[in-house]
């Protein structure tokens, strides 16, 4: 990096030289005097400046390769939160489980999985996190996501290659400019212009070789002048759409460039190609093309160009070149960016593959709902202190696991790692366990449940309105329910009794779930729903006045509460 900024140093050195040098040449010989010589410096400027673009372009690169590196460090190291995007924007208050399993937020999924540069990519990936995908769908992407995994040249080059930008490539704002009409369609003007730019180019030659005016210059301007004029309305419109857009472009042209030429053993990445190629068009090269023309578009406002486009009316020739591409392009724009989406959500999932070799890809199996983990851990803790667990919900096991346990002993995290593995499992990504084997689920929970002064609404009745939805959802099909402190609003013969109910009733619906409590009483349930359902347990103890937990779920109800001993070891008289 210290090289390439000393050499970036020297580049701009040699130009303000260069144009300092052509200022002096005209004030000791004027311009008549100076033309021919200009010509030369602009040319040697040129140069230079083509070759200093080239040495910011690797010098960047540099820095984001150094970016890139340095966050797979902290993602190994496990300092990722906050380094990556939280997606606050996919938040949802009403889904049935991504705020209960920290999907989005500082430190939560899609922090530590976002690498896409694209809105379509981002969006991809918050869609698989949100909603499951058929099992023939899960096993397309698990055989993708294996293939993309050990390609670590791959990942480099789609974080360094192209310009950085500063937000991700706003797909959705290029999908509505391509797919709008074109509006400047007509032919003959790029035509006209172009032979006048042609003439007006001979003509200036010719002035600085033989250092006087032509007289056919002003009429050849004049004539620029009157089309451009004619066309400045829709040069705007056309502007407006991709204005200072020519960096994502590139960024999204350099991603496409990689889709097609990397290899595609797996089916999922094959269609994927196949579908660049269906729309007729080498997506990577046209929308490099049209990067290219809404960067001397956007030129044609610099302090050096701009004096040049002018003259040559460019920026209505650039204008009439960008709708042209539109009306042969536009139409598969959206199609692009949705495959390019796919892409990078598969390099993304691949890309934790790869950083977390010690997790497995699930088994989907047909058939009434149940989730067979071993060793399982919750992928947003470290795995040096990740305690692992093994949960077994339908086939051969218990419908329903009661989980009884004090506070802080882990009831709440092993609901979030269960639902996690769910989630994971059926967006085709690989899940922190030993083995897994799941039939399709869909997932509610009641991890988050807060009151609101706003909407007049406390937590009970938030809770119970979220648990009617757990249960139509178990009516649509198998349902996995994470249920936390089952109904603790309320007093012990309401809760008994109503949770019984509820727990009866999605047990009959053919649903499979986690519930934890405070409340002894409640694990009566389980002897009550037998053998349906099961009790399960977290320990604790104090040693001194240091409290421990193991973290390791057990059979049977918990004998031992820590909550007096926690209140006096703040200071709590009880």
């Amino acid at each position: 990096m210290a090289a390439l900024d000393g050499r970036h140093w020297h580049f701009g050195n040699a130009r303000l030289a260069l144009l300092a040098a052509g200022v002096g040449l005209v004030a000791w010989r004027g311009w008549a005097g100076s033309a021919p010589w200009l010509g030369g410096l602009a040319l040697g400027f040129g140069a230079l400046a083509v070759a200093h673009a080239r040495l910011l372009n690797a010098r960047d690169a540099a820095a984001r390769a150094v970016a890139h590196y340095t966050r797979a460090l902290a993602r190994l190291e496990d300092r990722w939160a906050g380094l990556g995007d939280p997606g606050e924007r996919f938040r949802d208050e009403a889904h049935p489980y991504a705020d209960d399993l920290d999907l989005f937020g500082r430190g939560g999924v899609f922090d530590l999985l976002s690498t896409p540069r694209t809105a379509a990519g981002e969006a991809a990936l918050a869609r698989w996190l949100l909603s499951a995908a058929p099992p023939a769908e899960v096993v397309a992407r698990q055989a993708a996501v294996a293939e993309l995994t050990p390609r670590t040249d791959l990942r480099e080059d789609l974080a360094v290659r192209g310009p950085d930008v500063r937000r991700t490539v706003a797909t959705d704002l290029l999908t509505a400019w391509a797919t709008a009409p074109p509006v400047l369609t007509a032919r003959w003007p790029r035509a006209v212009l172009g032979l006048l730019a042609a003439v007006t180019g001979a003509l200036v030659a010719w002035w600085i070789w033989s250092g006087s005016p032509p007289a056919g210059l002003p009429v050849v301007l004049a004539l620029q002048g009157l089309v451009a004029w004619r066309y400045r309305r829709g040069v705007k419109s056309v502007e407006a759409g991709l204005e200072r857009r020519e960096r994502e472009l590139e960024v999204l042209a350099t991603i496409l460039g990689r889709l097609e030429r990397e290899p595609a053993a797996s089916r999922r990445l094959a269609e994927l190609q196949a579908g660049l190629s269906a729309t007729g068009h080498r997506p990577s090269e046209e929308i490099a093309r049209l990067a290219r023309l809404v960067d001397l578009l956007t030129s044609r406002r610099n302090q050096i160009f701009g004096p040049i486009a002018a003259l040559f009316a460019a920026g209505t020739q650039l204008a009439f070149a960008v709708d042209g591409w539109r009306l042969r392009c536009g139409a598969a724009v959206p199609r692009w960016l949705d495959l390019v989406g796919e892409y990078e959500a598969l390099v993304a999932l691949a890309a934790y593959a790869a950083e977390h070799p010690d997790t497995v890809f699930p088994d989907i199996v047909d058939g009434p709902a149940r989730f067979e983990g071993a060793d399982l851990r919750h992928p947003l803790l470290p795995a040096a202190s990740a305690v692992p667990n093994d949960v077994r919900l339908g086939g051969d096991g218990p419908a329903l696991v009661l989980v009884s346990g004090s506070n802080m002993a882990g009831k709440s995290t092993l609901l979030r790692t269960v639902g996690l593995a769910a989630v994971f499992a059926q967006a085709g990504a690989p899940v922190a366990a030993r083995a897994l084997r799941l039939s399709p689920l869909s997932i509610g929970a009641t991890l988050r449940i807060q009151d609101s002064l706003l909407a007049g609404r406390s937590r009970f009745f938030a809770e119970i309105t979220r648990l009617a939805r757990v249960v139509e959802l178990a009516k649509t099909g198998p349902t996995l329910f994470l249920l936390d402190e089952l109904l603790s609003g309320t007093n012990s013969h309401d809760r008994r009794h109503g949770a019984e109910a509820i727990l009866g009733g999605l047990l009959d619906l053919g649903a499979i779930g986690l519930v934890t409590t405070h409340d002894l009483a409640l694990a009566e349930i389980a002897d009550a729903l037998a053998p349906r359902a099961a009790n399960s347990h977290f320990e604790d103890r104090f040693e001194g006045d240091v409290l421990h937990f193991d973290y390791r779920l057990k059979p049977g109800v918990v004998r031992t509460s820590n909550a007096l001993a926690l209140m006096r070891s703040v200071g709590l008289r009880v």
